[in-house]
């Protein structure tokens, strides 16, 4: 045992900064990664992680002289842990022909995207790295673009990436003492020898400087970043503020006069909207969903001409279900068009406490809450008027907030020629009577407001069609603002959504939403308001391969687990149509509801005859898929392939691109070159040639200032006069040492 640990010591030892160079790269690009957070997956992380380190372990672990055999070694540990992680299901079936061996590589090559894109991209970058951070400056250069990107990723998106900068920061420093060490070991190995015989000495005072300026940084309390990237220092120079991606709706309402702004979220008050918000895209949940779909909280039906409130006796549901475990809310009323079955589960990331679960809308049934082994929360409640499942006596104090739950929702489906034969409203008086708060506007609201509700509207011969030329009218001709202008607000009037049509023409979802409701209450149709989430974002449909598979082909439901942010918060309109129930309509620019239509869904009937036709269509579209799979398939076996033969092939074309580049140039030919360009970097130090002097007579003349270069002067010197004057023809191998010499000459003067 003792015999092994001496041999495994004196293997790492051998090229030992070699060695700590792969770990300084595996590092790095872990560190880089934390630019996805909330993007991709946890098992697109661990896929990642894994990648790097295994890859790192086999270039210092194995003792293998081939670098071609460690990076097929690296390829084929890289595919076997996206296979481990990505949990393939494995298909076993008798496979006779060649066809059946190709379906069957496709079907299982379809399961590792878009995992394998990433675990292959990462290793490239690692390979890469590895062959081309040969030189300090190389080394300079790599740390320089991590830092660069890092933090300009630090400016422009939600994720606090600091402690990633700073880990970045202590890599390059540790990398720069190792250079400068083992160049010691290289040009001076009996002054390393002396100092390796005393390691605390060498060590100790390193590790100091580090560590000390490493606890510094982390402790300090949380300031104002001291450097930043310099666009957001000319934006700020200007008063301005650098704005990322798009968001929508303010954690906290205000109203349209005040001109401070909050931070994008769920609101917690509605009563006074408008003002700005500042963009926050902190991660707030996770929904794994069979269906893309708004993800929808709270209700309001009251409008007071500053906002919403939930008024007593008025927006108040009438039927109150108690949540059992598993078992489905009675059905009030059955859209004639039928509903689409969404199953969801939301895991929460944010510890925040919110009145409702977010769901499809309407919910079924709650499948359980935290785990499928704990029994059902006695403080949840449906609202079955309202469609809110609604913690009772909710209080963000008091009250403790699901970390997960499984949901099912029936989503109304959307069939457009049936609902333009139908009416907005109750045909029944009873139940209209008992909804006429749907239909409640302020006595105060000035009369333009229908006005010009009833002019956008002018055209359209039923309640569908003038609710769907008012969303139009709304998304075409007002700009989406998540910081309106308010010096445009002249102050003649007090409303809300009067201010927004004639005067601001400015604003984000609440703007847009509050104003279709309130113009379509205007025209009889009932209407209520309410606010939640827009999808969010599935890692697949964003980090998929450059220019690849259409979401449409790959994803037609968007089935998946979306990403949700604060910035992804967001209101919309719901209209009550006869035999319908209320169908949702999305007024704000920007934005698009994600509908189930009847004619799609009966598409995707698994019972249906198929003609010859849909056949022959069908065929062309699998083979369409097959096409552009085995295309990327193809071309990545193709990359891997060209890095290889590059890799193997790397002497030959070293001495071509030197061919190429010195032309016909002779071997004594190139040490005069590199010698003129040892002269060129001395003139530039102030060590010039005197007209009068030799070569030799200038190199011993600042060899007294350059002691410590004394002797590769001299090494430099007598090379150059053999080449120059020897009929001797140098070789290759003395062209290359002394172009590392004149190489290290030129560091040590810069």
């Amino acid at each position: 045992m003792k015999h092994m640990l001496m041999k495994l010591i004196r293997y790492l030892s051998a090229n030992w900064y070699e060695k700590l160079v792969f770990i300084f790269i595996g590092v790095i690009l872990a560190n880089m990664i934390a630019v996805f957070e909330g993007f991709w997956w946890k098992e697109t992380y661990q896929i990642a992680y894994f990648t790097i380190f295994t890859a790192v372990a086999i270039d210092i672990l194995l003792p293998l002289r081939s670098q071609f055999v460690k990076i097929l070694l690296q390829i084929i540990a890289s595919l076997f842990i996206t296979i481990k992680f990505a949990r393939m299901d494995w298909i076993i079936s008798k496979v006779d022909r060649w066809q059946d061996w190709l379906w069957w590589l496709q079907v299982h090559a379809v399961q590792l995207h878009p995992f394998i894109w990433i675990s292959a991209a990462l290793l490239a970058l690692y390979v890469l790295f590895g062959i081309w951070t040969t030189t300090r400056v190389r080394m300079f250069g790599l740390i320089g673009v991590s830092l660069v990107s890092l933090t300009v990723a630090d400016s422009f998106t939600p994720i606090w990436l600091w402690d990633e900068v700073g880990m970045i920061v202590f890599i390059g420093l540790l990398w720069l003492a190792a250079s400068h060490i083992s160049k010691l070991q290289r040009e001076h190995p009996s002054s390393f020898k002396e100092l390796i015989e005393y390691p605390l000495q060498l060590i100790l005072p390193v590790a100091l400087v580090l560590t000390v300026l490493m606890s510094v940084g982390l402790s300090m309390p949380s300031l104002a970043p001291v450097l930043q990237d310099p666009y957001t220092m000319w934006k700020e120079s200007k008063g301005e503020r650098v704005q990322v991606f798009l968001g929508d709706k303010g954690s906290e309402s205000q109203s349209s006069l005040n001109k401070g702004n909050a931070s994008s979220g769920y609101s917690r008050s509605d009563e006074a909207l408008g003002g700005g918000f500042d963009y926050d895209y902190s991660p707030m949940m996770t929904v794994s969903t069979s269906h893309r779909s708004y993800w929808r909280g709270e209700t309001k039906a009251f409008y007071t001409g500053n906002g919403w409130i939930n008024a007593s006796g008025s927006d108040t549901p009438s039927t109150i279900v108690a949540v059992q475990k598993g078992v489905a809310f009675p059905i009030v009323e059955e859209p004639v068009a039928g509903t689409l079955q969404i199953d969801q589960i939301v895991t929460m990331i944010r510890k925040d406490v919110y009145p409702v679960l977010f769901a499809a809308a309407p919910v079924s049934k709650v499948n359980w809450i935290d785990n499928d082994e704990v029994a059902m929360r006695q403080d949840l409640i449906w609202e079955a008027d309202s469609w809110e499942l609604r913690l009772l006596n909710w209080s963000m104090k008091n009250k403790t907030y699901p970390e997960a739950y499984s949901l099912t929702s029936m989503v109304p489906v959307l069939d457009e020629d049936a609902l333009r034969k139908s009416q907005a409203g109750w045909a029944n008086k009873d139940e209209a009577a008992d909804n006429s708060y749907y239909l409640q506007i302020p006595a105060s609201m000035p009369a333009r407001v229908k006005e010009l509700a009833e002019q956008v509207t002018a055209e359209g011969t039923n309640d569908y069609d003038k609710a769907r030329l008012l969303e139009q009218y709304l998304r075409l001709n007002f700009n989406y603002n998540n910081k309106p202008d308010t010096k445009k607000i002249t102050g003649l009037t007090s409303d809300f959504v009067d201010t927004f049509l004639f005067e601001l023409k400015e604003g984000y979802c609440d703007y847009f939403s509050t104003s279709m409701a309130i113009m379509a209450r205007s025209l009889g149709m009932p209407a209520r308001w309410v606010k939640g989430f827009a999808p969010g974002v599935l890692p697949a449909s964003t980090y998929g391969p450059p220019g690849g598979f259409m979401e449409e082909d790959m994803n037609p439901k968007g089935a998946g687990t979306y990403t949700v942010r604060n910035s992804d918060a967001h209101s919309w309109v719901e209209i009550y149509f006869e035999g319908f129930g209320w169908i949702p309509f999305e007024a704000t620019a920007g934005f698009s509801f994600p509908y189930s239509y009847a004619e799609e869904e009966k598409a995707a009937l698994p019972d249906t005859v198929i003609e010859d036709g849909d056949e022959s269509a069908a065929a062309a579209n699998g083979r369409s898929f097959n096409s552009r799979l085995w295309a990327w398939s193809s071309a990545s076996l193709l990359a891997v392939a060209a890095a290889a033969w590059l890799i193997v092939r790397r002497k030959q074309l070293i001495a071509s691109w030197r061919r190429i580049r010195h032309g016909s140039y002779t071997p004594n030919d190139q040490i005069v070159f590199e010698t003129q360009k040892l002269l060129r970097m001395c003139k530039k130090r102030g060590m010039e040639r005197q007209e009068h002097e030799t070569l030799r007579e200038a190199v011993l003349r600042w060899s007294q200032s350059q002691k410590r270069l004394r002797e590769d002067f001299r090494w430099v010197l007598d090379g150059f006069e053999q080449a120059k004057y020897s009929p001797m023809i140098v070789t290759a191998e003395d062209v290359d040492r002394f172009a590392a010499k004149v190489k290290s000459l030129i560091e040590e003067l810069r």
